[in-house]
């Protein structure tokens, strides 16, 4: 799936789109723990699904602030997500992780995106830097995990 998200020209629509994709991750990030033979892959998704909780729960202030109307779930996007763990629930770990790196793909790019938004205050921009680089750090875990199997 490729995002669109993170080219939203409004602040208030770039945090409801984030927290949505946040909530799609942890979807598809339990989906994935659920369907693991792997109990180093289970531990390791377990700790990247609670990191984009924490980002649900840093962004929501800022969207609060802007009178914003708070997602208390995910999207249709959600049925893709996950849809893609679960069909690679069918073939084996490596499909799941590789279903997952795709997932991990999209939220880099939001979130690479989501720092470079002009309208981003300091702290702001700054909380984005640091779930930018918790997505980079699950998408670097699941690249050099699928390259050892």
């Amino acid at each position: 799936m490729v995002t669109t998200i993170g080219t939203e020209s409004r602040m208030e629509d770039l945090l409801h789109d984030l927290i949505h994709l946040d909530y799609d991750a942890i979807a598809a990030y339990q989906a994935a723990i659920d369907r693991l033979e792997d109990s180093g892959a289970k531990q390791a998704l377990t700790g990247f699904r609670r990191d984009h909780e924490d980002h649900i729960r840093n962004l929501t202030p800022y969207l609060e602030a802007l009178g914003g109307k708070v997602p208390a779930d995910g999207d249709m996007k959600q049925v893709l997500t996950k849809g893609k763990v679960v069909v690679a629930g069918l073939i084996g770990d490596k499909a799941i992780l590789m279903a997952m790196k795709s997932n991990e793909e999209d939220t880099n790019t939001a979130y690479e995106r989501a720092v470079e938004h002009a309208e981003l205050p300091p702290k702001l921009r700054d909380l984005m830097k640091k779930n930018l680089a918790d997505e980079r750090r699950h998408r670097e875990w699941l690249v050099d995990r699928i390259e050892k199997m």
